[in-house]
């Protein structure tokens, strides 16, 4: 990103006079004093903290203007000064003015699970050909959708943008900021339940992406779902669907995976093997998403393949990494809910190993009323003739552990508090051998990425 500061001041209707700074040249922007680069834009947020109070940390950090809000009093004289009625509407108002000025292709991507690797699916097959940005990390609300917008090179062709919801008409605002050409959803499943109370009204959220969808845009979704092909039908652009059915556009076939990688063929070229590094069949319909973009965007299945082999993944997604006692840890710790539970669960269960299958869950944060009862149904994923130690943590997964003691013996059935992470810690390290295998899962506010470190 590149503008001047009269351009910013124009595009966000500065309510100062900012004439005597218009020639100042801004490279990027962020709301995080501590991590901006010199030339930044400083957008103080209100939160827990009242971003205005870090103005003087941003200036030391290279930020060379900010905005302020018009009812906080006097602005810093030391810093070319924005004022705007509100700052975060302003950082929303210049990420759509910069979309429209760099104009690329703009896919966007949300669903219960698996948006997020689906982002990186779609942008490893479309950077084939495509000078793409994608959405880093977790950036995929009001806030972090237009600071994704305002990191675009301006040779950006296409943006692929994640969009995440925790209540109604998140994703409509999003999508008609960003009035997608391709709108994406994955699934249909619990997350986020607790502020919707039926997977009939997540679905309806979700279908708040196609909002924005330009007229001759592209709508594409799991058809094996009944929810969105219902929803579907209201939808007047152009619609793709994938999933396991032959009535789906794109569906798969010979599905077959390994510890480290899940392979297939997809229904519209059947002679190309893909190959995804990542264990679970389940990422087979993320795959077959990205290549339905990859089919509207004439993208050989050559290219496609060889995209998927080289994915720049999202950390602690289903990865696999070393144990100091010599064993494998299936990390997951980003984030959980029943039906990602599940399928991990059942991949995980089918790994080969000389030693133990181990498995650590933490609470699945945001279901609401039906939490207790939404946990005590993960026990039907849990296999004791493949799974033999089981370790609990958080209030919710006492539930869970009610529900195994039927199934797994009190030695082999742990239960915590989220503040018992130590003495977990030193059980597992107690228990662990080095031929064992290692599930760590849960929902990333229980933080088991502290477990997965102290193993390391």
């Amino acid at each position: 990103m590149k503008m001047q500061l009269g351009e910013i001041a124009s595009a966000i209707s500065a309510q100062n006079d900012t004439s005597a700074w218009n020639e100042i040249e801004v490279s990027s922007v962020a709301f995080d004093s501590r991590h901006l680069s010199s030339g930044a834009l400083f957008v103080p947020l209100e939160g827990e903290r009242d971003g205005h109070e870090f103005v003087q940390n941003a200036i030391k950090n290279g930020a060379v203007a900010t905005l302020w809000k018009a009812d906080h009093g006097d602005a810093p004289a030391d810093l070319p000064v924005l004022v705007v009625e509100d700052p975060l509407t302003a950082l929303q108002a210049l990420s759509q003015h910069y979309l429209l000025k760099i104009n690329p292709k703009v896919v966007a991507v949300t669903g219960s699970n698996g948006k997020t690797t689906t982002k990186d699916m779609v942008a490893a097959i479309l950077s084939s050909q495509f000078n793409v940005t994608k959405t880093m990390d977790n950036f995929n609300n009001e806030i972090g959708v237009p600071v994704t917008i305002l990191s675009m090179e301006p040779n950006t062709e296409v943006l692929v943008i994640e969009m995440g919801m925790d209540r109604p008409g998140q994703l409509d605002f999003l999508s008609r900021l960003v009035e997608p050409d391709v709108a994406i959803i994955t699934m249909i499943g619990e997350a986020h339940i607790e502020f919707f109370g039926t997977r009939d009204k997540i679905a309806d959220a979700k279908m708040e992406i196609t909002h924005g969808l330009k007229d001759d845009g592209t709508f594409i979704y799991d058809g094996d779902e009944p929810l969105l092909v219902e929803r579907a039908k209201k939808v007047s652009q152009r619609k793709q669907t994938f999933g396991r059915q032959k009535t789906d556009g794109m569906y798969a076939l010979n599905v077959k995976g390994t510890d480290t990688q899940t392979s297939f063929t997809a229904s519209e070229w059947p002679d190309q093997e893909m190959t995804v590094p990542m264990i679970g069949d389940y990422n087979v319909n993320n795959a077959l998403a990205a290549l339905s973009v990859a089919k509207l965007y004439r993208i050989s299945p050559q290219a496609s393949a060889e995209a998927f082999t080289h994915l720049n993944l999202t950390e602690n997604r289903a990865e696999w990494v070393d144990g100091s006692a010599g064993e494998r840890i299936l990390s997951d710790v980003y984030n959980s809910n029943p039906t990602a539970v599940k399928e991990v669960m059942a991949a995980f269960s089918k790994v080969a190993t000389d030693g133990e299958r181990r498995v650590v869950l933490g609470d699945m944060l945001e279901l609401g009323e039906q939490s207790d009862s939404l946990h005590a149904g993960l026990a039907s994923a849990i296999d004791p003739n493949f799974v033999q130690d089981v370790y609990l943590v958080g209030p919710h997964m006492k539930a869970l552990y009610e529900a195994l003691q039927s199934k797994l013996a009190v030695a082999h059935l742990h239960l915590y508090t989220t503040d018992e992470q130590a003495k977990l810690i030193t059980q597992l390290k107690k228990d662990i051998n080095s031929t064992d295998i290692v599930l760590i899962k849960g929902s990333h506010g229980i933080h088991l990425e502290n477990v997965l470190t102290a193993l390391q």
